[in-house]
């Protein structure tokens, strides 16, 4: 059980110092670099090669997933700070496999960018059957890798209610938005019916390749399984940057200083996040795209903002009445 008061408890302090005396995980440190540099590349390579490739500059590929396991390195990184005692160990284990097999996938797609072909989906020759399954591995290895340190930041003490909400939440989500890739590798009935060595896609009624939002390449005109994949991957992030936003505004906003104002807007943002997700999968399988949804699909997602937002003016408003009544400093366990 953990008890959350305004001030933080000597305990926390203590946890806190532990944590910040912990090594930095340079493995991940080390491809977080490598991709931030990888990325200044791609844009160079956009600026210099006019190849395009699937609709796409052929250099938009390494420039999205460059930036893409950036972050996801660095947050990983941190988040193995946080875990503790022989999990450490463990997590730190895992972290290190995680990037030695993202670099396997970044090899891949840099030099399949290099060779003028595509990565993804391609099994038109044993070469590239053999490349292709080498990514796919990596990914299932990293899955696995970011399971086993959500584990362990489940077995961790992680602050207060809100910021532990936060990552455990965001690790879950992430975890959903990685497995949602898996819906893009199986064959469409259209590669079935007329094989050209392309098995699986990422777009929804149409064939990969069509108009796309500027950079992301998002189709425009169909379903496309990267959204929801993006949306649940990085939910992550957006739920630890929200709880440091929170933290932050608490020593400045009366109302934020209740940890329980904070832990209620922090769960609200996880089931938001979890919601649209989960709405913007039903989007893709149905063939929608993301900037023409259907009645139902608008409708839907209306709905959830909609209470998401309500939901959380009543938290505010609860705050605001507590602190009035001299109870902002009540202590709220769970």
């Amino acid at each position: 059980m953990t008890t959350l008061t305004d001030a933080p408890s000597p305990s926390s302090r203590a946890r806190r110092d532990v944590v910040l005396a912990a090594p930095l995980h340079r493995p991940l440190l080390i491809l977080t670099i490598a991709m931030v540099a990888l990325a200044g590349a791609s844009v160079v390579g956009l600026l210099l090669d006019d190849r395009v490739l699937v609709g796409q500059p052929i250099w938009a590929k390494p420039l999205k997933f460059s930036l893409s396991i950036a972050i996801y390195a660095v947050t990983l990184s941190w988040l193995i700070r946080l875990t503790r005692g022989r999990l450490r160990r463990v997590s730190w284990w895992a972290g290190t496999i995680s990037a030695a097999a993202l670099v396997v996938e970044m090899v891949v797609i840099v030099g399949a960018v290099v060779a003028g072909t595509t990565s993804h989906f391609n099994v038109s020759t044993p070469l590239a059957t053999a490349l292709w399954s080498a990514m796919a591995a990596s990914i299932v290895v990293v899955w696995i890798a970011t399971l086993v340190v959500a584990f362990a930041l489940f077995r961790a003490p992680l602050g207060d209610a809100a910021r532990t909400l936060a990552i455990r939440a965001g690790a879950i989500l992430a975890l959903g938005g990685m497995a949602l890739a898996f819906l893009m590798t199986s064959p469409t009935a259209e590669q079935l019916a007329d094989f050209r060595g392309i098995a699986g896609a990422h777009s929804v009624g149409v064939a990969d390749g069509g108009p796309g939002i500027p950079v992301l390449g998002w189709s425009t005109v169909a379903g496309d399984l990267r959204i929801p994949h993006f949306v649940g991957m990085h939910a992550l992030q957006a739920l630890i940057v929200l709880v440091m936003a929170l933290e932050w505004a608490s020593r400045r906003v009366a109302v934020l200083a209740d940890p329980r104002v904070r832990f209620g807007l922090v769960l609200i943002a996880a089931v938001l996040a979890a919601a649209t997700t989960a709405v913007v999968t039903v989007q893709a399988l149905a063939g929608e795209s993301i900037v023409a949804p259907s009645a139902a699909t608008a409708i839907g997602a209306a709905a959830v903002w909609g209470s998401a937002a309500a939901a959380a003016a009543a938290v505010v408003a609860r705050g605001v009445v507590r602190a009035r009544r001299g109870a902002g400093g009540t202590s709220y366990q769970r």
